[in-house]
């Protein structure tokens, strides 16, 4: 085996790759033992040893010394060894080295597929290890590749899936350009690290908002909740515990500056930066924005349940199209809103008088 080479071979591996060297040389060690055994019928006693600095390989045959031998092919007794070894003890070994002159050419063609495999698991836990705690955070990547269902995400070391039904309705994705993407799962399966990805979870506009507001990040402004209909409207509940922050406006921004960046990534989805209130009438109230002029009722607070009573004029508001603005509102607050108006609630044998 050509040392200078094999070894050449193993440092481009551990600089490409970045896998540990003593992962490489420990595989390969044991791939080279089982190539031995098999081509040349030999003893179980064989090790193989691998210089990592010359790249020297070496194949030995050992002895271990025993008191009373009972495999006369890999045991000797103290006596024996002595002869060899003078100061030796019960328990060492004698080793003889046994390489055959054409090992190279077997060990190689034998071992390649162990070597690959080894190299390919030490891969799979190098990106497992990197990525496995980043699951609902958002990265950035380049997109490489795309097919009819999905688009394929240059991480770095891996890459990243994004389904296209993962991504927002009607935004333009284009080959080779850097985007933003919410990791949704994280798994190692037998075909290797699979990294999920969304830009239409929720969780993306949590993330953005932690991104572009500096007093989230730094936890002066929390985040209760989001509500998304991803490409139509997002719903997000904001709250500070200190009385002189002003939380829907540090949101917004100077003339906006804040929520058009997250607008402009979101490919302009509106947003309602909603004030969360420990109050859950209020809240529900709140929630429901852009409509005014509401009654909010909490009518069965374990069953989480609510009425509220709005004016012809702001019906079509509170629900919104297709209903969307009353659903992302319960999603919100957690309770089921029923809207009506004050003469739909008298049908409905409910006497309600607004203020």
């Amino acid at each position: 085996m050509d040392t200078k080479e094999f070894k050449a071979a193993v440092d481009l591996l551990v600089k490409e790759r970045g896998i540990d060297k003593q992962i490489i040389y420990d595989a390969l060690e044991l791939a080279l033992t089982s190539a031995y055994k098999k081509n040349y019928q030999s003893l179980p006693n064989v090790r193989v040893s691998i210089d990592d600095e010359k790249g020297q390989v070496k194949v030995y045959s050992f002895m271990t010394v025993v008191d009373e031998v009972t495999d006369e092919r890999t045991e000797l007794t103290l006596e024996e060894a002595q002869k060899l070894v003078p100061d030796i003890k019960v328990g060492e070994t004698i080793e003889e080295e046994v390489t055959p002159k054409d090992f190279g050419r077997v060990a190689a063609a034998t071992a390649k597929q162990v070597v690959i495999q080894k190299i390919r698991e030490a891969e799979r836990n190098n990106i497992i290890e990197e990525y496995g705690d980043k699951q609902d955070e958002m990265v950035s990547g380049l997109v490489a590749m795309e097919d009819v269902r999905n688009y394929y995400i240059d991480l770095g070391k891996t890459q990243g899936i994004l389904p296209k039904s993962e991504t927002i309705p009607g935004e333009t994705i284009k080959m080779g350009s850097n985007i933003k993407v919410y990791i949704t799962k994280v798994e190692n399966n037998s075909k290797g690290p699979i990294i999920l990805l969304s830009r239409n979870h929720y969780g993306f506009v949590k993330r953005l908002f932690e991104l572009e507001i500096p007093e989230i990040n730094e936890g002066i402004i929390l985040i209760y909740s989001v509500a998304r209909d991803a490409g139509n409207r997002t719903k997000i509940a904001v709250y500070s515990e200190m009385s002189n922050v002003d939380p829907i406006g540090s949101c917004i921004g100077e003339r906006g500056s804040r929520i058009n960046n997250i607008i402009k990534e979101l490919n302009g989805e509106k947003i309602d930066i909603i004030a969360y209130d420990n109050d859950p009438a209020k809240f529900i109230e709140n929630a429901l924005s852009p409509a005014k002029n509401l009654s909010v009722f909490i009518t069965d607070e374990k069953k989480k349940e609510a009425l509220v009573i709005v004016d012809n004029e702001n019906l079509s508001l509170a629900i919104g199209k297709k209903g969307s603005n009353v659903r992302l509102a319960a999603r919100l607050t957690h309770y089921k809103i029923d809207v009506k108006t004050v003469e739909q609630a008298k049908e409905d044998g409910i006497n309600i008088v607004l203020e």
